[in-house]
This record gives structure tokens, C-alpha cells and sequence, in this order.
């Protein structure tokens, strides 16, 4: 049983949020499916919301903004990545942590078809592109005292030094979607995020 399908107290998910859960399912899948053919900026909540037969106020239940309908909320993304690296032993070293959690982030998409359409969006829609950036931002803050943490907290200038680990992790992540979305989702997009680390570093 997947996360989303269990109640937030860790038991079997009820009727009513299973009810929840597919109906969030496929206003998101319409969602997609709809800036996929037609385009992010030119496709409207009301056209959404009556494609997946649902009212907007209804719609607007289960999504805050439209933003959030290209992948259930990226605030979601955060939780993970903060979850992911704050739940590994203190031995796991930085750049193996960050590595974790950006694989924990990918696999919350449902297939690799869907991963490749966000991303494909995500990359060729500058007010998408926009507000990511702003939110990553603000992702990175929220990752310093734990990237901190793994580092020599007593060099000088430790928080520098972590904030260019985590500017470069997500540089790295940005490289590697941007080349699997050229290359129409040919090959692993984690190889490629090793690739570029790994040109970074070396």
C-alpha cells in the first residue's frame, strides 16, 4: 500500500480516503494530460476541473494552485528531501545523503512517463520555471542545518561550504533532467545525475 493510500496515523487508508485519493488521482492526471497537449499557460482551471468532472471549488479542495496540479504540490518535494536526509545514520556522508534524497524524490512520480512530462514542462515553461526556482531557494535553506550537520560545523565558513554542496546537488539534478528530457527519457536520469556530479567533483 503506498503512502498517499494510508491515513496520516500509519493505519489502513479509510473508504473516504481511498474516495479522496482517485479523485485527486484523476484531476492530476487530467491536469497533465491537458498541459501536455495544449500547454501550461494556455490551459485553464474551469477547462481542468470540467474534464475531470469535478466542480472548481472541488478542485480547488484537493489543489491550492494551479502550480500544484503539474505535480501534487512541490511543497511535497521538500518534505521528502528533508525527510528522506534527516532519517539517514549520521556516518552516511553528505553527498551520499543528497543522493538519497533526490532518488526519493523521483520516484514519487508514478511511471517514467509521467517523471518525463513534469520535467518536459517544468523545463519549457519560463512561469513554471519561475517559481520552481524560488522554491528551490528556499528548499536549500531548509537543507543547510542538515547538510551542516554532516559537514565540519567548526571550519570557518562551514555554512558557506554547505550551501555550495546543496547549490551544487541541485545544479547537478537540474543538469540531468534537462539532458533526459532532450533525449526524450533515454537512459536513467540518476546515472546522469552521477554524471554530472561526478564532472563536478572530479
Amino acid at each position: 500500500m503506498t503512502r498517499e493510500a494510508e491515513s496520516a496515523k500509519g493505519r489502513p487508508a479509510t473508504l473516504w480516503d481511498r474516495t479522496r485519493l482517485l479523485a485527486s488521482r484523476e484531476i492530476l492526471d487530467t491536469a497533465l494530460r491537458l498541459f501536455t497537449e495544449q500547454g501550461y499557460d494556455e490551459t485553464t482551471i474551469a477547462q481542468i476541473a470540467r474534464e475531470a468532472g469535478v466542480s472548481q471549488r472541488t478542485l480547488f479542495r484537493y489543489f491550492g494552485t494551479k502550480e500544484d496540479l503539474l505535480g501534487g504540490g512541490q511543497e511535497r518535494f521538500g518534505q521528502v528531501l528533508t525527510g528522506t536526509i534527516s532519517g539517514l545514520p549520521a556516518d552516511v556522508g553528505v553527498w551520499e545523503a543528497l543522493r538519497a534524497g533526490v532518488a526519493a524524490v523521483l520516484a514519487l512520480h508514478n511511471s517514467r512517463e509521467e517523471a518525463l512530462e513534469r520535467f518536459r514542462l517544468l523545463h519549457n515553461t519560463a512561469s513554471l520555471r519561475a517559481g520552481w526556482l524560488e522554491k528551490r531557494l528556499r528548499f536549500q535553506e531548509e537543507l543547510l542545518p542538515l547538510v551542516e550537520a554532516r559537514m565540519d560545523a567548526a571550519t570557518d565558513g562551514a555554512g558557506g561550504k554547505a550551501r555550495a554542496v546543496i547549490g551544487t546537488a541541485f545544479a547537478c539534478l537540474d543538469a540531468a533532467s534537462v539532458t533526459w528530457v532532450d533525449h526524450d527519457g533515454t537512459g536513467d536520469i540518476m546515472e546522469l545525475y552521477d554524471e554530472c556530479l561526478a564532472a563536478v567533483r572530479g
